[in-house]
């Protein structure tokens, strides 16, 4: 038997740890992936506890969401988009100790810890890598970048797997490319409620302009996003549909960056066509923004995947996605929509015109999307991968 194939029984339950930064009820893709199937895999009997910051001073220390146990640590330095945890070290061995694998999420601050304290107990590390660390210019940020990439250099040499989203973006990712052959790929975990037409009218109502197209963003206005770039097109978006809105979903003033401050005066030259609703805490909430949404219009420079882009898919709405490795993936998958070229915010504007005239020939089936984009495969290919660290973990043989 391979290392490979090496397994645990297929009913034993494992007690699996999970290291992060952020999780609920902060709501960005990498806790809400890590929801997904954590939550997935409680239901399927597993034990699963999550080891986090505590990012805000209301939540608890320790409780247990959906089955989930939440162990949130105090952090009281911030380091761009990073938490310094002082009792992490403590912590990370504690529970280590208790568990069977360890299921780390990079790029995070504390990827040399955790692979370092995990080998020294014999447990293995599998690693879903969520993007490349990408910050805005300056002496500081690149020095958290580099910071970061070396402690994941560590991580990547003792790790049992790497998880990549998809084959285009661990190709392409400085992250992944030089550790490719212990890199597997698990599309992410894709669940979004059905529609509720009612609210989806109500919605379309307030947000339409004399019935003119509704066009969606879903993220963050931080400059890897590029929502300047959505905004930029609008000169050409015009030209065909003046009434177009454009209704923004997430965050907007964010801490740790100053887009949203220096993209002040092109805001303000459309602000009759801008709608920004802040962050949305449901997926039935995203599903009706989705679906109240004629297109959706993901402009970013770097993209590892974009979950909103299929959870958008799933809804009816076809999306204009730019031509980023990885970020590509769900629409040359699904042919639901346009790719543009990077940083081209004509290209954008002309796409979605030729969306909003021919959209019936870009909406496919939720059926079709979801045989591509499936929770249940994504929970069982991961399923594998813990069974694998684990039993190698224990050194299981034939």
């Amino acid at each position: 038997m391979t290392e490979h194939d090496t397994q645990l029984p297929a009913d034993s339950a494992l007690k699996i740890l999970v290291t992060l930064q952020y999780y609920l009820p902060h709501r960005t893709g990498v806790p809400i992936h890590v929801q997904r199937v954590a939550e997935a895999l409680v239901q399927r009997g597993h034990e699963v506890t999550i080891l986090t910051a505590r990012h805000h001073i209301d939540l608890p220390r320790d409780e247990t969401i959906n089955g989930v146990r939440l162990v949130r640590l105090w952090a009281p330095i911030r380091v761009s988009r990073g938490m310094v945890m002082p009792a992490y070290p403590w912590a990370a061995w504690g529970l280590i100790r208790t568990h069977d694998v360890v299921w780390m999420h990079t790029p995070m601050l504390e990827t040399a810890l955790v692979a370092t304290l995990a080998g020294m107990q014999g447990k293995r590390v599998i690693s879903t890598h969520h993007g490349d660390l990408i910050l805005p210019s300056g002496f500081f940020n690149r020095f958290v970048r580099w910071f970061t990439f070396e402690n994941y250099r560590v991580l990547a040499k003792r790790a049992a797997r790497l998880i990549a989203y998809s084959h285009d973006y661990a190709d392409h990712s400085y992250y992944l490319k030089p550790f490719r052959d212990k890199v597997s790929v698990i599309y992410p975990p894709i669940q979004v409620p059905d529609p509720d037409p009612e609210r989806v009218a109500e919605l379309r109502e307030r947000w339409q302009s004399d019935g003119g197209p509704v066009i969606g963003y879903a993220g963050r206005f931080v400059e890897e996003k590029r929502p300047d770039l959505l905004i930029r097109a609008l000169e050409v978006i015009n030209q065909r549909f003046p009434t177009a809105r454009v209704v923004f979903a997430g965050e907007y003033d964010i801490r740790y960056e100053d887009t949203w401050e220096r993209n002040q005066a092109l805001v303000q030259r459309y602000e009759e066509q801008l709608i920004f609703l802040g962050q949305l805490n449901s997926m039935q909430a995203m599903a009706n923004f989705f679906a109240a949404c004629d297109v959706l219009v993901l402009p970013s420079d770097s993209e590892c995947f974009a979950l909103v882009q299929v959870e958008a898919m799933l809804c009816g709405t076809p999306v204009v996605m730019t031509d980023t490795p990885g970020g590509r993936v769900p629409v040359t998958e699904t042919g639901m929509g346009k790719i543009v070229p990077r940083g081209d915010w004509r290209a954008i504007g002309e796409a979605v015109i030729d969306v909003l005239e021919h959209r019936d020939q870009y909406v496919k089936p939720r059926d079709e999307i979801d045989r591509t984009f499936n929770l249940t495969q994504t929970v069982d290919r991961y399923e594998k991968q813990f069974r694998r660290a684990a039993a190698q973990g224990r050194g299981y043989d034939d």
